[in-house]
C-alpha cells in the first residue's frame, strides 16, 4: 500500500514540513512528542492551550541542536496589536526560542484591523516569527487571505462532515502561488470516532481514518492531529503508513460524514 510523502512543500511559505501536524494542548506528553519527532513529524502547533509536554519536548530539542528540524507554530487570539506581540513574547520565552517559525492568527473571520497588521509586520521585521498564517471559520475569507501576499499559510476547517472547503475556497485560490494548507478538525471534535453518531449499521471511523481522508485530498498539505496520549498519537501516524484512500473508502467516509452533518443540523 503507498505510504504519504515524509515530507511536502507548505505552499508559498517554502517550509518543508510533515503531512501530519501535532497540536500540544490536549495532554499528550513530551516523551511521545520526542518519538514523534523521531519518526519524522515536524509541524509541530503550540497554540490555545500551551502545555507542557509540548513546552519541554521543543526545549529538549533546541538543547540538543535540533531546533532547525523542527517547524514551530505559535498561534494567538488576541485583538489588539500590543497584545499579539506580548502573547507571542510569553510563547517565546516559555520555549526557549527567539523566533517562531510560523505566527497563527487565531479566527479571523475577517482580515485583521491594520492596527494589528502593522504590529504584526513589525514583529516580522524585528525577528519574532518568518511566515504568518491564519484560521477562521467563514471559509469565503480564505480567498482573500490567498489574494494577500502577507499570508502564505491557511489553518482550515476540514473533516468528512464538513467539506464545504472543497466548494467556497479551492476553486478560487490562485494557480501557482498558492498558500499553504493545514487541515484542523479532522476527527470533528471526535464525532466521527462514535458509534452512536453513526448511521445504521456502520461501524465509527477510526482516528487514522479522518487524518488520511484529509490526507487523501490533493488542496491540503497537512492535516493536525491533537493527541491526548501516546495511544491516540499511534493511531495518528499509523495514518501515514496507510496511505491514500481507496475508491470505496472514500465514498464510505463521505457518506457518514453526511450523515453525522446532517444529524447535527437537525438536532439529532
Amino acid at each position: 500500500m503507498e505510504a504519504f510523502p515524509e515530507r511536502v512543500l507548505l505552499g508559498r511559505s517554502g517550509l518543508s514540513v510533515s503531512p501530519l501536524g501535532l497540536a500540544g494542548g490536549y495532554g499528550v506528553g513530551k516523551d511521545a512528542l520526542l518519538k514523534a519527532f523521531s519518526r519524522g513529524i515536524n509541524y509541530w502547533y503550540h497554540g490555545t492551550r500551551r502545555t507542557g509536554g509540548m513546552r519541554d519536548a521543543i526545549r529538549e530539542l533546541v538543547r540538543g541542536g535540533r531546533r532547525d528540524e523542527l517547524v514551530v507554530v505559535v498561534q494567538t487570539y488576541a485583538r489588539f496589536g500590543w497584545l499579539v506581540e506580548r502573547s507571542v513574547g510569553r510563547a517565546l520565552r516559555s520555549l526557549g526560542l527567539d523566533h517562531a517559525d510560523v505566527l497563527l492568527l487565531g479566527l479571523f473571520n475577517r482580515t485583521p484591523k491594520d492596527s494589528i497588521m502593522d504590529r504584526v509586520e513589525r514583529m516580522r521585521e524585528k525577528g519574532m516569527f518568518r511566515q504568518l498564517a491564519v484560521s477562521a471559520h467563514r471559509r469565503p475569507s480564505f480567498v482573500t487571505y490567498a489574494a494577500d501576499p502577507r499570508f502564505s499559510i491557511l489553518h482550515i476547517r476540514y473533516n468528512a462532515a464538513h467539506t464545504g472547503a472543497e466548494r467556497d475556497i479551492f476553486p478560487h485560490l490562485p494557480a501557482g502561488t498558492r498558500p499553504g494548507t493545514v487541515a484542523y478538525t479532522a476527527t470533528r471534535w471526535r464525532g466521527l470516532l462514535k458509534a452512536g453518531e453513526m448511521p445504521p449499521g456502520e461501524k465509527p471511523l477510526r482516528g487514522r481514518d479522518c487524518y488520511r481522508f484529509v490526507l487523501s485530498n490533493p488542496d491540503f498539505n497537512v492535516c493536525m492531529a491533537g493527541p491526548s496520549n501516546e495511544s491516540q498519537l499511534e493511531e495518528a501516524l499509523a495514518a501515514l503508513e496507510e496511505g491514500p484512500l481507496s475508491p470505496e473508502e472514500n465514498e464510505r467516509f463521505r457518506r457518514i460524514g453526511r450523515h453525522v452533518h446532517e444529524r447535527a443540523i437537525i438536532g439529532k
